[in-house]
């Protein structure tokens, strides 16, 4: 074999490597990654709350990127886990997240916080802090996937900062978007009539894509 088709073989099978690298995409989050039907709250949607449809959520734009990158489709694991965030301290990572930990994913996306109860005390932060480390090093395991943590669509500076603190604990990229929810056209209620303020306050179509590009740029 000459030293150029050698070379040509190398390049193709870094190539494939590569693209095989990130098959397995994880996102877990809240209702903004992933909400059922409720009828209460005037929500039929099951997807992101609230974009229009669900190939306008974030989760579906970030794989709608990824998959264009790669020319093919990667495997898509998407999970609520507002009960983690309600009850983070003790929470079973283990036995309430155990498909999630099976599904061995090369890139996890933890979009969390808002539904944190407020963090009043230093003790609180270094509390959430140290559950989302836990968190991340179950989802993480024996394997080194790309990782990504989203600060709140809706700016807390106690909560991003130990957000902020357990991304790095498990060496992984954090991305702020605390600027968003300055910007009134990023919410849904820019876009159309709710019933429900809390599913108004919401990111729209707008804001769903502002969080996707943000994420997608954030990748290596």
């Amino acid at each position: 074999m000459t030293i150029h088709r050698l070379l040509l073989t190398l390049i193709f099978v870094c190539a494939t490597v590569h693209a095989s690298a990130q098959t397995k995409v994880l996102f877990l989050g809240n209702s903004i990654t992933k909400h059922g039907p409720k009828k209460d709250i005037d929500w039929s949607g099951n997807w992101g709350m609230a974009a229009s449809a669900e190939a306008n959520d974030y989760v579906n734009l970030v794989t709608k990127a990824l998959t264009e990158k790669a020319g093919s489709a990667p495997e898509v694991m998407v999970k609520n886990i507002a009960d983690f965030e309600r009850a983070y301290s003790g929470y079973d990572i283990a036995a309430k997240m155990k498909d999630s930990i099976e599904f061995k994913a090369d890139i996890i996306i933890l979009a969390i916080g808002e539904n944190v109860p407020g963090l009043k005390t230093a003790e609180d932060k270094t509390k959430l802090q140290a559950s989302v480390t836990t968190l991340l090093r179950a989802m993480k395991g024996d394997k080194k996937p790309t990782i990504l943590v989203r600060s709140c669509f809706w700016a807390n500076a106690a909560k991003d900062e130990a957000l902020q603190q357990a991304c790095t604990a498990v060496d992984g990229i954090y991305v702020n978007i605390s600027s968003l929810s300055k910007d009134e056209a990023n919410y849904a209620r820019s876009e159309r009539p709710y019933k429900h303020a809390g599913v108004a306050n919401h990111p729209g179509d707008k804001g769903m894509a502002a969080i996707a590009a943000a994420l997608v740029k954030a990748l290596p």
